[in-house]
C-alpha cells in the first residue's frame, strides 16, 4: 500500500513539474556538459576493401574529450599506429593497408566529457561485410516426368549481410516467374507442376551481396522435362511392345504444400518489423492461393500480397499483428489449408520520446523521465556520467524513482550526464539526458530585424527562439507598444511563436518580442509583410478550333506588386513542345498552324516566390470542313432585359436565354455602364449558373446603371445583349474613406499628406471632399484639419523636423460624412544629420583586414530615417588615383569590416551617418597601419650566361614589397624530354642579391626555375623561367623525337614527337645534294605533315624545326632521306575480278551438292532390324559426327572440357552403362526423339557442349545409334 501511494506521489510531482521545464538548446558559448550529436549504428557491417571509419561526435562547452573502449576494455589508441582519431572529434579511422580487417571486429564504445560530465554511445558492433564464393561443384542434370513438381535449391553461401537472390540464364535474362513457377523468400526456384516449356540448360541462381555490390554465380542448372506416353510409345518395338515406364502418366491432383509443410507451423516477428509468411503448393492444374486472419481481420492499410499470392507481407508490425493466419491452396481437384501461429515480441521502444536535457536554475525543480516497453517487459538501469548511479556520489537532490529521476532544489554543481539503458531479449536503448544547472539572462536566438512574408488570408508564424535559466517568459507587441498581442488573432505558443492563423492587411508591421526572466530583458525586432494574392484574372477558355488555323489562350494576372510573377505553361501536365508555332507572351499563348497533335489541356501558372495561381483550358482540333451534325458555336445573345423589385441599393435583372447552338450554356456575365461617370465603359458586376434568367443584383448609390447579359458556352462568349433600360439610384454619404493613407516630408519643414481618392462609382453622391486631419504623436493636442476637394494630398507647412503625426482623411459629399476614418502614421521632412559618430577606433585584424568600431549617432541627431553608416577609407602615398574607397553599412550598425586592404600600408578614414536626405558629417579622420603580408613575385628573371654545366639567374625585385624582404628563394628541376619534372633543389639567397650562377648542372638538359621573395609572412608567389645547358660543340639540344616518314600516293607524310615550349614549329626540306635554300612548310601545333609538292623520282632531305626568340638558335630534328618512287605501284584487288567471282560461286555451289548428299545419307529412313544396327558399330566408343566431313568428334565436359567417352557394349551384346554419365540429357532434348515400328529413328539426338552450344546456340546434327540410345534410356529406368 505505502509503494503504491509513493508512485502516486511522484506521478503527482511529474505532473506538477511538467510545466516548469522543457528541453531547452543550450548555446554553444554556454558551459554545458556533452552531448553525443552522431554515431555509427549499432550495427556497423563495414566493406573489407575501405578504411574502417568509426563516427563518434559531441558537443559541449568546454569541448568534450574523447576515449573508446573495444569488447569491454580500454582501447589505447596511441598504441596502435594504424588507427587515427580526428582532430577535436571522437571519430577513428583505421587505416587496413596493413592489417587485416577482421583485427579490428570488435564492440566499441565511445566516451565524450567534460568537467560537467560524461555522455557514452551505443555500444557499435563493428563486422566486415563477408560474401564468400560459391562452393565449386558439379551439378547433375535433373529429369522429370511432365506435370510433377520441382524444386531447384539454390543455397548461396552464407554472407553478412545476408545476400539478395535472384535467377537468370545464360544472357543475364530474368528467368519468367508466375503462379506456377515462383522464387521462395530463401531464393529456391519452385515449381508446382513442370511443363515441357521448363526445359533448359541454364537455371542460374545468382547472389548479390549490397554491401560490396558483388555478384555471385551459381553452376547452371539442367533441367529436362519428359512426355513419358511418347516415350512408351516409340521403344515398344525394342522391347516387344513392354512399356518401359510403368508408372501413370502425370495427370490431375489436389494441391499439396511444398512449403510450409504439415497443417500448421509457427513464426515470431519483432514490432515495428515486416512479418514475411509463405504458401507454396503443388499440384494439377496450379492451385491458386488465398490469406485470411483466422482471429480478426488483415490490417488493409499495411498488407501486401506478393509472389502471385504466395507471399503475405505485412509492414510496421504491432503487437495486434499476433493471431492465427491461414492460407488456402486451391484448384479444381480440391483445396488444402495451412495455418500459421504469430507470436509479436518487441525490442525496447519509447514511450513518448527519449529523456529529454534539463536547463535549470539554482533552486528549481526538474524530472528526467525514461519511458518505454517491450516484450518481455524491459529492464531499467540508470546510470551517471558512465557510472551506474548506485554506485555514483550521493546526491540529497536527486531521487530515483523506478523510470524517473526528480530534482528538487538543485543548484550549482549538480551538472552531470545521466544514462538510461532499457534492455530485453531483443534489444536495448540507450539514451544521455544532461541537467545543467544554469543561470544565465534571456537572450533571443531568432536573427534581428528578420522580415517575415506571408500571403493575405494565410497562416503567419513569428519565431522568437529564446534561451535563459530560469526559463524567460515571451510576450509579444506591435508598433506602438500599446498592449500584448495575446487574444484573437493572436496566438502565443510556447516555444514563443506568435502564430496569426488568418493575416490580413492590417497585421503587417513591426512586432517586438520580449523575452525576461528574473536575472534580465531582451527584445528582438521582427517585420511582417502581408501580401496580396496571385489571381488569374481572365482563364484561358476552351476551344474548339480546325485544323492549321491559329488559338489564342489568355492568362491575365493580378498579383502584389511587390512580388516577381513568372508565368509557366504546361500542356497535359508536362512542359510545351518545343515548337516555334507555340509563342508565349506576358499574359497569352498563341498556337499558329494548329495540328491534331496540339489538341490536349493547357495550363496557365503563374509563380510567385510566395504563392501560385493557375487555370486550365482544353483544346479541341477540328477537321478544317467540320460535318454540321458536330458543329459547336457561340450561343446568341441573350434578349428582353427586364428591371424588377427596384429599391435604392437593388434590383432584379431577368431576360430570355439565346440559341445554344448545340453547345450548353456554362453561364450568365452581367455587366453595367455607368452612364454619369464612366460612359461608353462597361464593366462585369456579377455571374450567375447557366441554368438561371434571373439575377439579384446589389447597386452603389448615385449611379445611372445599364446593364446587359452575355452567355457563356463551351466555345465562348455570345455577343452582348442588347442593353436594359437606365436605372438611377440615389446618393448617399460615402460608405468608405479613402485608401492608402501616408504622411512624409518634401523638405525639413512640411509634412505631405496623400492618400488614393475615391472612384466616381465610391462617391455615392456630388460634391465629394476630403476631410484631412492630423496632429503629433507625442503631444496631447487636438487635431488640426482642412478640406481638400479636388487633390490626393495636402501640404502642412512650418512643422519640426522629422517628427511623427497622426493621420485620418475622410470622405465627405453633398449628403453626408463617410465613417470615422482609421489613424495613419508618418513623419514630417527629414534634413542632413547634424552629428557625428564617435569614440571611432579600428583594429587591425590581419594584413589585409582591419575592423571598424563606433558609437551611434543619437536618434534625434539623425533627423530622419537611419539608413546607416559610411566609412570612407583611402592609402596614403599611393599612386592610384581615385583612390578614396566608400563602405555602406546599412541599418543601425556599431561597426564594420574593411577587407582587400594593402599589406603594409598607412590608411586613414572617417565615418558619416546617413540618412533618406543624405550625409551627415564626418567623424575626425583616425588612421591605422596594416600588418606585413607576403610580397609579390619578383618582378623579372632572366637566364644570362648558359654553360656546358652552369648558367646565371638575374632578377629584380617584386614591385610589391609588402614589408620587409628578408630573402629569396630558388627552386630549380631538370625536365626532361617528355616533360617529366625531376627532383627539386633549394638555394636560400640574401635579400640584397639580384644573381646568382648555378654551378655542376647536367650537360645539355633542360631546367625550370622558380624564384619567391619572403618577408617574416612568409614566402610571395614565384616567378618561374625555363634554360637549357648547351653540348659542347653541337649547339642546342634538339626537342625532337621519333621523327619518322611514309611515302603514300599523294604525298610524304611526316611525323614527329615535340616536347619543347616554342610554338614556332615549321618543316624543312630540299633536294639531295642540292645547295637550294631549304623550303619551310608551318605545321600549325599539329606533329605531322604531309607533304604533296614533292617531285617523282628525287629523294629529299627533310628535317624539322623549332624557332624561339630571334635572340635564340632554333632547335633541328635529325634529317631524314625521303624518296619519292618514279611510278607508284598500282594494287589490283582480286575481289573485283570477274574470273575470280565465278570461280567462287562454283566452288560455293558444289559445296553445297556434297553437303546435300551427305545430309541424305546420313537421314536415310531405311528399314532395318535392331540386330543389323547393333552389329554395324562395333567401335565400343561411340562418337558422334561432325556437320562437315561427317567424322567423329569427342564431346566435352560442360565444366573443364575434358574429353568425355560415349556408352560402351560389352561383347557379349548386353546392354551396359558406364561412368560416364551420358544420358538424354546429354544427348538430345527429351521427347524429340522418336522411333519408326521397326526401330529406325525419327528425328535425331544431339550432343552439346557448354563451352560451345551454350554460348552460340548451335546443335550437332548427328544422329547416335539406336544402342548408344538405349544405353542413354537405361540410366533413367
Amino acid at each position: 500500500m505505502m509503494e503504491r501511494r509513493r508512485r502516486i506521489d511522484a506521478a503527482l510531482l511529474v505532473l506538477f513539474l511538467g510545466h516548469l521545464v522543457t528541453a531547452l538548446e543550450v548555446p554553444l558559448d554556454l558551459a554545458q556538459p556533452p552531448t553525443i550529436t552522431h554515431q555509427s549504428p549499432k550495427d556497423y557491417i563495414i566493406d573489407p576493401r575501405e578504411n574502417i571509419v568509426i563516427h563518434c561526435e559531441a558537443k559541449g562547452k568546454p569541448h568534450p574529450s574523447f576515449s573508446w573502449t573495444r569488447d569491454g576494455t580500454h582501447f589505447d589508441i596511441d598504441e596502435d599506429p594504424n588507427v587515427n582519431m580526428r582532430p577535436n572529434s571522437g571519430t577513428l579511422e583505421v587505416d587496413i593497408s596493413r592489417e587485416r580487417v577482421d583485427q579490428y571486429e570488435g564492440v566499441y564504445q565511445c566516451t565524450a566529457r567534460n568537467k560537467h560530465g560524461t555522455a557514452v554511445s551505443n555500444n557499435i558492433v563493428v563486422r566486415q561485410s563477408r560474401s564468400p564464393l560459391w562452393s565449386k561443384e558439379r551439378i547433375k542434370p535433373i529429369v522429370v516426368q511432365e506435370g510433377v513438381s520441382l524444386v531447384l535449391e539454390c543455397r548461396p553461401p552464407a554472407g553478412l549481410p545476408p545476400p539478395i537472390i535472384f535467377w537468370m540464364d545464360n544472357n543475364f535474362q530474368k528467368l519468367p516467374q508466375n503462379k506456377r513457377v515462383s522464387q521462395s523468400l530463401n531464393g529456391d526456384l519452385y515449381f508446382s507442376n513442370v511443363q515441357p516449356e521448363d526445359s533448359r540448360n541454364d537455371y542460374i541462381c545468382y547472389a548479390r551481396f549490397p554491401h560490396t555490390q558483388t555478384i555471385q554465380q551459381k553452376q547452371p542448372i539442367t533441367v529436362r522435362v519428359l512426355n513419358l506416353d511418347a516415350i512408351n510409345d516409340t521403344m515398344a518395338a525394342f522391347y516387344n511392345d513392354t512399356d518401359l515406364f510403368s508408372e501413370a502418366p502425370a495427370d490431375e491432383r489436389k494441391p499439396t504444400f511444398l512449403i510450409p509443410s504439415g497443417p500448421s507451423s509457427s513464426k515470431m516477428v519483432l514490432r515495428g518489423h515486416v512479418l514475411e509468411m509463405e504458401c507454396i503448393a503443388e499440384g494439377l492444374p496450379t492451385p491458386d492461393i488465398s490469406w485470411s486472419k483466422v482471429s480478426g481481420d488483415l490490417p488493409a492499410r499495411r498488407t501486401f500480397l506478393l509472389n502471385y499470392n504466395k507471399t503475405l507481407r505485412i509492414v510496421n508490425v504491432s503487437e495486434s499483428d499476433a493471431g492465427h493466419y491461414r492460407c488456402t491452396a486451391k484448384n479444381q481437384i480440391d483445396s488444402v489449408h495451412h495455418t500459421i501461429h504469430v507470436t509479436v515480441k518487441a525490442a525496447p521502444y519509447w514511450i513518448g520520446g527519449a529523456p529529454r536535457n534539463l536547463v535549470l536554475a539554482p533552486g528549481e525543480n526538474g524530472v528526467l523521465t525514461c519511458r518505454a516497453s517491450g516484450t518481455p517487459k524491459p529492464a531499467i538501469r540508470w546510470f551517471m556520467n558512465g557510472i551506474p548511479i548506485e554506485n555514483s556520489p550521493k546526491d540529497l537532490s536527486r531521487k530515483v524513482e523506478d523510470d524517473t529521476i526528480i530534482f528538487t532544489d538543485v543548484q550549482i554543481g549538480s551538472s552531470a550526464v545521466y544514462q538510461c539503458n532499457i534492455s530485453n531479449d531483443y534489444g536495448y536503448l540507450l539514451s544521455n539526458a544532461f541537467i545543467n544547472v544554469l543561470s544565465e539572462p534571456p537572450r533571443v536566438l531568432t536573427v534581428a530585424n528578420k522580415v517575415y512574408q506571408v500571403i493575405k488570408n494565410h497562416q503567419a508564424l513569428l519565431d522568437c527562439s529564446s534561451f535563459g535559466s530560469p526559463i524567460p517568459k515571451i510576450t509579444w507587441f506591435k508598433d506602438s507598444r500599446s498592449s500584448t498581442l495575446d487574444g484573437d488573432p493572436y496566438i502565443l505558443h510556447d516555444n514563443g511563436t506568435l502564430e496569426i492563423h488568418v493575416a490580413q492587411t492590417q497585421n503587417s508591421g513591426k512586432y517586438t518580442c520580449v523575452a525576461r526572466n528574473i536575472l534580465g530583458i531582451y527584445e528582438n525586432h521582427v517585420y511582417l509583410e502581408v501580401k496580396e494574392p496571385t489571381r488569374i484574372m481572365m482563364q484561358p477558355e476552351y476551344k474548339v478550333v480546325q485544323r492549321g488555323r491559329s488559338v489564342v489562350f489568355e492568362c491575365k494576372v493580378k498579383h502584389d506588386p511587390s512580388l516577381s510573377p513568372t508565368m509557366i505553361w504546361l500542356k497535359d501536365d508536362g512542359e510545351l513542345p518545343d515548337d516555334e508555332r507555340l509563342i508565349i507572351d506576358s499574359d497569352s499563348l498563341t498556337i499558329t498552324d494548329v495540328t491534331e497533335n496540339d489538341a490536349g489541356v493547357y495550363t496557365c501558372i503563374m509563380n510567385t516566390t510566395l504563392d501560385h495561381d493557375s487555370a486550365t483550358a482544353e483544346l479541341t482540333v477540328v477537321e478544317a470542313t467540320p460535318t454540321p451534325a458536330v458543329v459547336h458555336e457561340r450561343p446568341d445573345p441573350p434578349t428582353d432585359l427586364e428591371l424588377t423589385d427596384q429599391k435604392k441599393r437593388s434590383v432584379q435583372l431577368t431576360w430570355i436565354p439565346g440559341d445554344e447552338h448545340n453547345s450548353p450554356i456554362h453561364k450568365f456575365l452581367i455587366q453595367y455602364q455607368d452612364s454619369l461617370h464612366h460612359r461608353g465603359h462597361w464593366h462585369n458586376l456579377t455571374e450567375v449558373p447557366g441554368t438561371k434568367t434571373t439575377a439579384h443584383l446589389k447597386l452603389s448609390p448615385y449611379v445611372h446603371y445599364t446593364f446587359r447579359v452575355l452567355a457563356l458556352n463551351e466555345v465562348g462568349f455570345s455577343e452582348p445583349s442588347p442593353p436594359s433600360r437606365m436605372y438611377k439610384t440615389d446618393p448617399a454619404a460615402p460608405d468608405e474613406n479613402p485608401t492608402g493613407v501616408q504622411g512624409f516630408g518634401t523638405e525639413h519643414n512640411n509634412l505631405v499628406i496623400s492618400w488614393k481618392p475615391l472612384t466616381g462609382l465610391q462617391a455615392n453622391g456630388p460634391g465629394l471632399h476630403y476631410k484631412v486631419m492630423w496632429k503629433q504623436q507625442t503631444q496631447d493636442s487636438d487635431w488640426t484639419q482642412v478640406t481638400v476637394a479636388n487633390n490626393s494630398k495636402f501640404v502642412v507647412s512650418g512643422t519640426p523636423t522629422f517628427v511623427p503625426y497622426e493621420l485620418k482623411v475622410q470622405a465627405v459629399n453633398d449628403h453626408g460624412h463617410g465613417p470615422e476614418p482609421a489613424i495613419s502614421f508618418g513623419y514630417s521632412g527629414e534634413d542632413l544629420p547634424r552629428a557625428a559618430p564617435g569614440n571611432v577606433q579600428a583594429i587591425v585584424v590581419n594584413s589585409t583586414l582591419a575592423q571598424v568600431y563606433w558609437d551611434p549617432v543619437p536618434p534625434h541627431s539623425v533627423r530622419g530615417h537611419l539608413k546607416g553608416y559610411k566609412v570612407s577609407y583611402w592609402r596614403k602615398h599611393s599612386d592610384h588615383k581615385h583612390n578614396h574607397n566608400t563602405l555602406i553599412f546599412s541599418g543601425n550598425h556599431t561597426h564594420g569590416m574593411l577587407p582587400g586592404l594593402h599589406p603594409f600600408s598607412f590608411y586613414s578614414f572617417h565615418v558619416q551617418v546617413f540618412n533618406s536626405k543624405g550625409d551627415g558629417p564626418p567623424s575626425p579622420t583616425h588612421h591605422f597601419k596594416t600588418h606585413e603580408g607576403v610580397p609579390g613575385p619578383p618582378n623579372s628573371l632572366v637566364v644570362t650566361d648558359t654553360n656546358l654545366d652552369s648558367l646565371t639567374l638575374e632578377w629584380t625585385p617584386p614591385r610589391e614589397h609588402n614589408g620587409h624582404i628578408t630573402g629569396y628563394t630558388l627552386q630549380y628541376q631538370p625536365v626532361n624530354s617528355s616533360n617529366e619534372l625531376g627532383p627539386k633543389e633549394e638555394l636560400a639567397l640574401a635579400a640584397n642579391e639580384t644573381s646568382v650562377t648555378l654551378p655542376n648542372l647536367k650537360y645539355s638538359t633542360r631546367y625550370k626555375f622558380y624564384l619567391n621573395a619572403k618577408t617574416i609572412r612568409g614566402p610571395g608567389p614565384a616567378i618561374t623561367q625555363e634554360a637549357v645547358t648547351i653540348v659542347e660543340e653541337a649547339g642546342p639540344v634538339s626537342p625532337f623525337a621519333n621523327v619518322s616518314s611514309s611515302v603514300e600516293e599523294d604525298g610524304a607524310l611526316i611525323s614527329w614527337e615535340y616536347w619543347g615550349p616554342e610554338k614556332n614549329v615549321y618543316i624543312e626540306y630540299r633536294v639531295n645534294n642540292s645547295e637550294n635554300e631549304w623550303q619551310k612548310e608551318l605545321v600549325n601545333g599539329s606533329q605531322n605533315i604531309k607533304l604533296k609538292d614533292l617531285k617523282v623520282g628525287l629523294s629529299y632531305r627533310v628535317r624539322v624545326v623549332a624557332k624561339g626568340h630571334h635572340d635564340q638558335l632554333p632547335y633541328f630534328s635529325k634529317e631524314l632521306l625521303v624518296t619519292v618512287p618514279a611510278v607508284a605501284s598500282r594494287q589490283v584487288d582480286i575481289a573485283t575480278q570477274g574470273w575470280f567471282i565465278g570461280l567462287m560461286c562454283a566452288i560455293a555451289l558444289l559445296i553445297l551438292i556434297l553437303l546435300i548428299i551427305c545430309f541424305i545419307q546420313r537421314n536415310k529412313g531405311g528399314k532395318y532390324p535392331v540386330k543389323e544396327k547393333e552389329d554395324a558399330h562395333t567401335d565400343p566408343e561411340f562418337q558422334p559426327m561432325k556437320d562437315d566431313d561427317c567424322t567423329f568428334v569427342e564431346y566435352s565436359d560442360n565444366e573443364d572440357h575434358k574429353p568425355l567417352k560415349g556408352s560402351s557394349t560389352p561383347s557379349n551384346g548386353t546392354v551396359k552403362r558406364d561412368d560416364s554419365d551420358d544420358s538424354l540429357v546429354d544427348y538430345g532434348e527429351g521427347g524429340d526423339g522418336q522411333f519408326n515400328e521397326d526401330g529406325s529413328f525419327i528425328g535425331q539426338y544431339s550432343g552439346k557442349s557448354a563451352s560451345r552450344d551454350t554460348a552460340e546456340g548451335h546443335e550437332s546434327s548427328e544422329a547416335p545409334s539406336p544402342i548408344n540410345a538405349m544405353n542413354s534410356l537405361n540410366s533413367f529406368v
